[in-house]
């Protein structure tokens, strides 16, 4: 079964083309394509309440040639999210039909809780080969941070806070942001202690690698600050330059590096697995959760 998932976020747009082969005991999951275009809608929608012609035509644009692509591919079913600046955006109807006039994609803005809801289909936890463990999941985007505290099919508490990477560079984020994400985390963890964090999110998979970090391996809270204090050290053009950094990595980076270390310190949690999946991942598997029954 081939599938499609489109992720609207508010630093960049992504599109996911997966194929999932069910002849198995579990399914297996095998991404056949993954194409990243950063139009930061969140610079302009968590500042002005409003996406500008600019950025809209882009999006439109960039939503067109995900039409094309999957026409190529010809997935069975496909589903296209918008997350936290589209939420924000006043104008965002007028963009969704817009969206949907030029390049036929039905786009829908989901909220925080659905946006969570669908990274926990994931179920990470699997292949982590472990259930019995309790998993604090941390997914940090441009302009939300969704949390998860579960163990195994069990969901003790979820939550998205308006705490992001591109909220915290145009400087929205306050410190009565920070203290009720603080306080929810500190309470949670009270009742269930995770045993691991999980990470999620384009800034964590590439602090992953730079900690110098191999598929299977952990990542520790103290790497994660030390990489912060390393990063901070650069100026923006430095970090281009001569750490290689892409533009659009390149500053988002350090305050991503900032809220995972902050919320496994909340946590008491000194370890994370960095799996490499997030909304676009989840999407595959809600879609192929709705079909399967047809393919038994």
């Amino acid at each position: 079964m081939r599938f499609a998932a489109i992720d609207v976020g508010s630093n960049a747009v992504r599109l996911l083309l997966s194929k999932v082969d069910s002849e198995g005991i579990e399914p297996i999951y095998e991404k056949i394509s993954f194409i990243r275009m950063p139009i930061r809608l969140g610079e302009d929608a968590f500042v002005h309440n409003n996406i500008s012609q600019e950025k809209i035509s882009r999006l439109v644009d960039t939503m067109t040639g995900f039409r094309y692509l999957m026409d190529a591919y010809e997935p069975i079913d496909y589903m296209a999210c918008a997350t936290s600046a589209m939420r924000e955006a006043d104008n965002r109807d007028m963009i969704i039909s817009m969206v949907k006039e030029r390049s036929g994609i039905d786009l829908k803005v989901i909220s925080g809780r659905k946006e969570a809801k669908i990274i926990y289909s994931n179920r990470i936890e699997k292949l982590l080969g472990s259930s019995d463990s309790i998993y604090l999941h941390i997914d940090v985007g441009g302009g939300s941070t969704e949390l998860i505290l579960f163990k195994g099919k069990e969901v003790f508490a979820y939550r998205s806070f308006n705490i992001g990477t591109i909220r915290m560079l145009e400087g929205i984020v306050t410190k009565d942001d920070w203290k009720e994400m603080k306080e929810w985390v500190k309470s949670v963890t009270r009742k269930h202690m995770p045993d691991y964090a999980i990470g999620s999110g384009g800034n964590i998979s590439k602090l992953f690698r730079m900690a110098g970090k191999k598929d299977g391996t952990l990542i520790n809270d103290t790497d994660i600050k030390d990489l912060n204090t390393y990063l901070k050290g650069f100026t923006l053009e430095q970090r281009i330059a001569k750490l290689g950094l892409r533009p659009d990595r390149a500053d988002v980076i350090v305050p991503a590096s900032r809220i995972y270390y902050s919320v496994m310190k909340w946590g008491n949690i000194n370890t994370m697995h960095v799996p490499q999946l997030g909304l676009a991942d989840g999407i595959i598997h809600v879609l192929y959760n709705k079909h399967k029954k047809d393919y038994i």
